[in-house]
């Protein structure tokens, strides 16, 4: 029954702005990615990373991301779209819902771990920055799943329970039409938020460099995701040991950050002074962030080129010519040291004493 306090879903997902149609979910999930790549950019910015640094990451993370996750959707749910007289060009309408969380959380890790390979930054202390922004991300695109009328749970006569419409692909059958359902997608978008929460809290008594932000992330999300998975009434087709494949990757994903806590907590218990893996390469390497006036120095460049500095320093100290001085009661040899010895062998010694320095 469908009462005062019922959440109602909206009449509209979308709206057609002359030849183009503009769908409510896509702008969600576009509006949850900016917001993850502003307070991630802020994050790693306040722990040394270069400005302008997760923009040029975005462009890795983003792409795979909702490639991965649109993968996960269609191989879980095989029957909407493989089917007799089946239009196989839906598999790519992602306006009409259908990324999946896990696959693009794993496919965008992998393109985090190639882009910050390539700027020379430890991918944990990226991931560590990206962990609270994540969950927002996560929060928001929950809102378009409302948009789109999906993910519920069970019927309920709970006063908050979701009003699905009795024409919907996915409304049980033999159900009276003011069926309200579990709304799932507000109580994963309230945890989420409450992962943010507790993460900033937890970082503020906690040391959680080195991965250990990102292991609590697996662990709040995995262990929320399992619950609401038990609850969901679209599952997925696939199954693994009895149990919903969405269910068994949330507790694995679980288990995985609570190993990587405990593994990072013994690795390194001193603080993470930068999150770049070497100095030896900059983010300008490969055209990311340059010196320009209104931005941060490229203090890894700068580390690179004092290397450069002292080495051409050594150099020019070890083949630097004797000066014929003759201090009192020195040598009159003009080719001679103090000791007598030939000015070729005071070099040798020199030579060897700044091989023995760069060791």
């Amino acid at each position: 029954m469908v009462t005062f306090t019922a959440v109602h879903s909206p009449a509209l997902s979308y709206i057609d702005l002359g030849p183009f149609r503009v769908h409510f979910y896509s702008l969600f999930i576009l509006s949850g990615i900016l917001a993850a790549a502003w307070l991630t950019s802020r994050r790693l910015s306040s722990r040394g990373g270069q400005t302008g640094l997760v923009h040029y990451i975005a462009l890795w993370v983003v792409p795979w991301g909702i490639v991965g996750g649109r993968l996960y959707h269609v191989i879980t749910h095989p029957s909407d779209y493989f089917y007799a007289g089946a239009d196989l060009w839906r598999t790519l309408y992602l306006w009409e819902g259908g990324l999946a969380i896990f696959g693009a959380v794993l496919f965008g890790a992998a393109g985090a771990y190639v882009a910050c390979h390539r700027v020379g930054l430890r991918f944990l202390s990226f991931a560590d920055a990206l962990a609270p922004g994540m969950l927002i991300a996560q929060a928001m695109g929950r809102l378009g799943n409302y948009l789109n009328h999906e993910l519920y749970g069970a019927p309920t006569s709970l006063p908050w329970g979701l009003q699905i419409e009795s024409r919907n692909a996915a409304f049980p059958v033999g159900l009276p039409s003011d069926t309200l359902f579990q709304p799932l997608f507000l109580y994963e978008m309230l945890w989420n938020l409450l992962g943010v929460i507790v993460i900033i809290l937890a970082e503020r008594q906690f040391d959680l460099r080195w991965g250990r932000t990102l292991g609590l992330y697996l662990v709040w999300y995995g262990f929320g995701r399992a619950w609401l998975e038990a609850l969901r009434l679209d599952p997925t087709e696939l199954q693994l040991a009895g149990l919903k494949v969405n269910m068994v990757t949330a507790l694995a994903a679980a288990l995985i950050g609570f190993a990587l806590i405990l593994v990072q907590w013994r690795r390194h218990r001193e603080p993470e002074l930068s999150p770049y893996s070497r100095t030896d390469r900059s983010p300008s390497d490969v055209g990311v962030g340059q010196d320009r006036p209104g931005t941060a120095p490229n203090l890894v460049g700068a580390t690179a080129m004092n290397r450069v500095t002292l080495s051409v320093t050594r150099a020019v100290h070890q083949h630097r010519p004797v000066k014929n001085r003759r201090p009192h009661g020195g040598s009159a040899h003009p080719l001679r040291s103090d000791d007598g010895r030939a000015e070729t062998e005071v070099n040798a010694e020199q030579q060897g004493e700044g091989s023995r320095d760069d060791g």
